[in-house]
């Protein structure tokens, strides 16, 4: 990746991250940790990887998406709103009884989201069932979906990695945030799911292990992705919880919970200097 690229993608991801705080401060409500957590994953796939178009967000020929850990939608709508889906001024009605952006990702009212998520586990299920649609109407789109290795613990997340070796869906491919918190605390502790790689090896997936910050092994993981035939892939994301916001980062008690009035002023200071410099 050259360094324009990869110098867009950092300050989109920046821009969505300070967008993602404002929005839960401004509703006293939502999911900061694990959204800032996938926020350079989510920027990459819109921004470098997916086919989609903002004029016609239900082109059928286009590549889906389905955030299956639904709780993070401070990371999905403002990256939506930076690619051009909506005005990044509609973020304002996050969680609002007026609003039409709930919590959790909603297709309906959202214009980009092609599913809406929250209950954990069902939207890696759902994703599977776009991608096998996509395989029996042999069309080129292709599926892409992000987990968090807390929503693992859901049964219905390996079943639906089972059919998807079944089937060969070699156009899905998820990602885990593996950022190794969730709202009781570390995985490890509440429900230990490694060695990961190999289990989904196991269950038949193509497997790629990346630093979930880094651009360049993003985009290279999804790029192999698409190459790789006869199986789905998985990446393998080690992230940050918390990602950009010191008091935030690796802190399982930011899995959702608002910031106050000062935490907010602290958070967009630091991120407005990360985009300052990046701008710079």
């Amino acid at each position: 990746m050259d360094a324009s690229k990869r110098k867009l993608l950092a300050l989109n991801a920046a821009k969505a991250r300070l967008l993602a705080v404002q929005m839960v401060h401004g509703a006293a409500s939502g999911h900061p940790g694990g959204s800032l957590s996938c926020l350079d994953v989510l920027t990459t796939l819109y921004f470098d990887v997916m086919n989609v178009d903002v004029n016609d967000p239900r082109k059928e020929d286009r590549d889906r998406f389905v955030m299956s850990k639904g709780h993070c939608s401070p990371a999905v709508y403002p990256v939506l709103a930076l690619k051009g889906f909506f005005p990044v001024e509609d973020l304002k009605m996050f969680r609002r009884i007026d609003g039409h952006m709930s919590g959790h990702v909603e297709m309906n009212h959202v214009k980009g989201v092609d599913m809406s998520t929250g209950s954990l586990g069902q939207g890696i299920s759902v994703a599977v069932g776009m991608a096998l649609a996509g395989k029996q109407n042999k069309k080129d789109y292709r599926v892409y979906s992000i987990l968090g290795d807390g929503e693992i613990a859901e049964g219905q997340v390996w079943e639906a990695f089972m059919s998807a070796a079944k089937y060969g869906l070699d156009n899905l491919c998820a990602c885990i945030d593996v950022n190794g918190l969730q709202i009781d605390g570390r995985t490890c502790d509440v429900m230990p799911s490694e060695p990961l790689d190999k289990k989904l090896e196991a269950f038949g997936w193509h497997v790629i292990k990346v630093d979930g910050h880094n651009y360049d092994e993003i985009s290279a993981a999804y790029a192999e992705a698409a190459a790789t035939k006869g199986k789905p892939t998985m990446i393998l994301a080690k992230t940050v919880k918390g990602k950009g916001v010191s008091f935030m980062e690796d802190n399982a008690g930011w899995h959702g919970k608002a910031p106050n009035d000062e935490q907010m002023a602290q958070a967009k200071a630091e991120l407005e200097a990360a985009i300052k410099e990046l701008e710079g």
